[in-house]
């Protein structure tokens, strides 16, 4: 980690995690919710309906914030779905964020 011009983002702390949820989580504005939520809060990323009934993608943003959507995604979701679980990996600091907005991919 160089020192200087990443003190801003160090301060707060970037972070990338990916995460699966399941349930009763597709057809019902699952994935437009997440967007929304995830833009509420200035988060970066992805989400996606998998072949296997799931929705999965990537949050990348401070590490606050990021905490915030995962218990969103956890406990809230749309108002239609049925969450039983939400499963996260691959957690990592990151320098800058690698996406430029939160997208809902097909």
């Amino acid at each position: 980690g160089g020192v200087g011009g990443a003190a801003m983002a160090d301060a707060e702390g970037l972070v990338s995690v990916d995460y699966e949820v399941y349930g009763k989580v597709q057809g019902v504005f699952f994935r437009k919710y997440t967007q929304g939520e995830a833009k509420r809060l200035g988060l970066v990323g992805w989400v996606r309906n998998t072949s296997h009934g799931t929705v999965q993608g990537q949050i990348q943003g401070p590490t606050a914030r990021v905490r915030e959507l995962q218990e969103w995604l956890r406990k809230i979701g749309s108002p239609q779905s049925r969450i039983s679980r939400a499963e996260f990996s691959n957690e990592k600091k990151i320098q800058a964020l690698e996406h430029k907005e939160f997208q809902i991919l097909k």
